[in-house]
């Protein structure tokens, strides 16, 4: 690994490998900007996407194109479609379906790098603000993604047309990417790498300077114009390049001057495979080129010996048809070149792994090489050449005379076929006040420290932050509210009780945790990961909370089923659901990758993989015909119901709920009415519902009750047994008393054991349930022996130790037995 030695491109690595602060990197012509980038991929940790404004600068970073990775379109986005509270709404032009793949690479993402970001437009920034925003944290800029923007705004500019900045105009101050509204709310650190690499004469670099910051003087003009040769003819002068400002002039000057030469000719043909569209070729498909025809290198050599490189520039002197041999000025031994491969990549993730990969798409292979009398300022951009003709008084946009003159070497090899005046080198007033502003606090170490401190303790306490389980158990409970009439069994209260027990035992022990966390990571100087005492609270909070999220949330939240004949309101509430166990799940894994203690990247590392939707977050998914069970008062009744409701939607050929809704049914089993006037009063059941399917219903109830010696009639209509949170408890510790098991109890509920079990331990805790009445004190002994002797406030361990001879439920009950006996605190008070 090349160890940078650059002091500006040290801190850069060190803020975006080591910090989670946003990064613009930028510098003159010819700092290492592309260089450092390169080395980046291969360095950094973390998972992080290139993206670039143009298919040629996507090709030459490594990466993808902003709008093709982003599906942004390419039109002007005005903020409130690309920066509302409606990322979703149909009139949206950013509210385009991403497939599963791309969705888990941006949930799972740490960084993204943005090369040439001075070409990208202010909306252009803030709609991609919004689609990480849909995907992750809505509630922070770019989604929580850290941003490493690299380039220089004093080169290429943005292209926006006349008529796309009359529509942006009332909602931007300026064009630049500085402009987003985004990342108005996102502070960044700037790092400007001062050390220049492709010029080596400090007068020229002065000269450059001043052209670049709008400060060119009559003496420094002057002796740029000595470069000035009017009516300069490029014949015999070799490796000379001519810069131009379209690629209509670029091709003219170059065609020009092939058909001139009457040497021989041969054309290569490209092999393009797959997906490689023409905006990516890097040189023609079919490559005609002549004997002493200027050609450019468009690659990189990738062979050891690297003898050529991007934009070296030579002679062809033979071919055949399977290589070219080039003379460079410069060399003494000749080239001989056979075909390179450029390929076309999209990101994907690795199954196996979860990493985020390039996956080949395509592939190009051709002779790297064009033909280079003339090239575009555009295509020039991280190029260097001996020798470059300029037009200093043409068409030049923003930037693009500094672009042209840094791309030579020396003043020496500089060619200006028109002279430079003063009036054509305006710099872009607002790029000069944004560049005067950053650079007057640069970073420096104590910076890079403080940034660092800040991300580690940042870490660490979203660890514990558990705010995003209350406030989805709040949709969840929102949801069954908004499908109130839709749910014969409504299951909110159920909710209510996840909520407060969630509250009570997981977010508020947390919000004490994250106390202790920033009083223990006060000194900046003890790193997080070498405290002891820090780690060792670290272990015994993972301990804590992954019992408790796993008994009483995980556990309840897989077992839970809707019951409702309405296929969106069922839909609309286990959506819900899922996304609080997806939730639970990805924080169950973080925490047990931790339980030994943190680590920055095993956290990160494992947070990402666990954040990749494989779309198995629920074990409770029934069968497709298959109805959940619910609290009713006469359970039997209800599944002899279920059953001729079935039976006889199959017979007639029409859906269940045409015969008898769900609702009303639980109805009829709550009431078990028993007669037509009885019936009549069910609600749901109308005059036509009595007529049709009455005698039916009434049947069947009667075969019910004779066949139980002991049927009490309750109210007509009673309610299912909805209960509050405060009670529900007792409707348990209730049904226990009358006799029944816990398997029993969770069959009439319509509830799982696990819950239950949660229930009946809280009487056990506060005395009013003796452990002996639930099991038999021969069962608990060994647990209670192993709990007391590790003095053990955590369930996992005394879990792992036993297997399947405790359930958590039992070893809860255990555990509270003995701080109700006073053996042991209480845990949620220690933690």
């Amino acid at each position: 690994m090349k160890v940078i030695e650059n002091p500006e491109l040290q801190l850069a690595y060190e803020y975006v490998q080591f910090t989670g602060e946003h990064v613009f990197l930028t510098g003159k012509a010819g700092t290492g900007k592309t260089t450092f980038l390169r080395s980046l991929k291969d360095r950094c940790s973390k998972r992080l996407i290139v993206v670039a404004p143009t298919g040629v600068a996507a090709l030459n970073a490594g990466g993808v194109t902003i709008h093709s990775f982003f599906q942004v379109p390419f039109g002007p986005l005005i903020p409130e479609a690309s920066y509302g509270d409606s990322p979703n709404a149909q009139s949206n032009p950013l509210a385009r379906k991403f497939n599963r793949t791309k969705i888990n690479i941006i949930k799972t993402l740490d960084l993204l790098v943005i090369d040439e970001i001075s070409m990208v437009r202010a909306d252009l920034l803030d709609g991609i603000d919004t689609v990480l925003r849909r995907y992750r944290d809505r509630t922070r800029p770019f989604g929580g993604v850290q941003l490493l923007m690299i380039g220089d705004l004093q080169q290429l500019a943005p292209v926006i047309k006349d008529e796309d900045w009359a529509i942006l105009r009332p909602h931007y101050d300026t064009g630049f990417f500085f402009g987003s509204l985004a990342l108005r709310q996102a502070p960044f650190v700037t790092i400007e790498l001062r050390h220049i690499y492709r010029q080596g004469d400090h007068h020229f670099i002065e000269l450059l300077n001043k052209v670049r910051e709008n400060r060119l003087d009559e003496k420094a003009r002057e002796a740029l114009n000595q470069r000035y040769r009017p009516g300069y003819q490029a014949e015999g002068d070799e490796g000379i390049v001519t810069l131009t400002t379209h690629n209509a002039q670029a091709q003219r000057i170059n065609e020009t001057k092939m058909a001139a030469l009457s040497s021989r000719t041969r054309t290569f043909e490209a092999d393009i495979k797959g997906d490689f569209p023409e905006y990516l070729h890097p040189t023609a498909a079919s490559l005609t080129l002549k004997i002493d025809a200027q050609v450019m290198f468009v690659k990189n050599d990738s062979a050891s010996e690297k003898r050529y490189f991007n934009g070296k520039i030579g002679r062809l002197t033979a071919f055949d048809e399977e290589s070219i041999t080039v003379q460079c000025p410069e060399d003494a031994d000749s080239i001989v070149v056979t075909s390179e491969t450029w390929e076309n990549a999209k990101y994907a993730l690795d199954e196996q792994t979860k990493e985020i990969q390039e996956e080949v798409v395509g592939s190009f292979t051709q002779m790297p090489l064009k033909p280079a009398w003339a090239i575009t300022i555009h295509k020039s951009q991280g190029l260097t050449f001996d020798k470059a003709i300029i037009d200093a008084q043409a068409a030049f946009t923003h930037g693009q005379v500094y672009v042209a003159l840094s791309r030579c070497r020396t003043l020496e090899g500089l060619v200006l076929s028109t002279p430079i005046r003063s009036q054509g080198l305006t710099t872009d007033a607002q790029v000069l006040s944004f560049s005067k502003e950053v650079e007057k606090y640069p970073p420096g170490p104590e910076d890079l420290a403080q940034a660092r401190h800040v991300y580690e303790q940042s870490l660490l306490v979203e660890l514990f932050n558990f705010e995003t389980f209350g406030r989805l158990l709040v949709r969840i409970i929102n949801r069954t509210k908004e499908h109130a009439r839709a749910l014969p069994e409504n299951p909110q209260s159920r909710f209510m009780e996840l909520g407060l027990e969630t509250r009570d035992h997981i977010s508020h022990v947390g919000e004490k945790f994250h106390t202790q966390i920033r009083s223990l990571t006060g000194d900046r100087s003890m790193a997080i990961e070498g405290h002891e005492i820090l780690q060792e609270r670290v272990r015994k909070g993972c301990a804590y909370f992954m019992d408790k999220i796993t008994t009483l949330l995980l556990e309840p939240l897989q077992a839970m089923v809707v019951a409702s004949d309405n296929q969106k309101a069922r839909k609309a509430v286990e959506e819900a659901i899922d996304q609080l166990i997806r939730q639970v799940q990805i924080k169950l894994a973080c925490l047990k990758a931790c339980a030994q203690g943190f680590s920055i990247q095993t956290y990160l590392t494992v947070r990402a993989q666990a954040s990749v939707d494989t779309r198995s977050a629920r074990h409770r998914h029934r069968a497709k015909d298959q109805e959940p069970a619910v609290d009713v008062a006469h359970p039997d009744l209800y599944q002899r119901l279920k059953a001729w409701r079935q039976a006889k939607a199959h017979e007639q050929d029409v859906a269940p709920n045409t015969l008898i809704t769900l609702k009303t049914m639980i109805n009829v089993a709550n009431g078990s009415p028993q007669s037509r006037m009885q019936l009549k009063k069910v609600r749901g059941i109308g005059k036509k519902t009595l007529a049709s399917i009455g005698d039916e219903l009434l049947a069947i109830i009667c075969d019910y009750t004779a066949s139980h010696k002991k049927v009490g009639v309750p109210t007509i209509d009673k309610p299912a047994m909805h209960h509050d949170a405060s009670d529900t408890r007792q409707v348990s510790l209730d049904l226990f008393r009358d006799g029944k098991n816990i398997a029993e109890i969770a069959k009439h509920r319509g509830l799982v054991a696990s819950t239950i079990e949660t229930h009946l331990a809280h009487f056990v805790k506060i005395g009013q349930l003796p452990l002996e009445e639930i099991m038999p004190l021969e069962k608990a002994q060994p647990a209670m022996e192993f709990l007391r002797a590790e003095q053990m406030l955590a369930l996992s361990p005394a879990k792992e130790k036993f297997g399947d001879q405790y359930t958590y439920g039992e070893l809860r009950m255990i555990l509270y037995h003995l701080i109700h006996t006073g053996v042991m605190a209480d845990p949620s008070q220690a933690d």
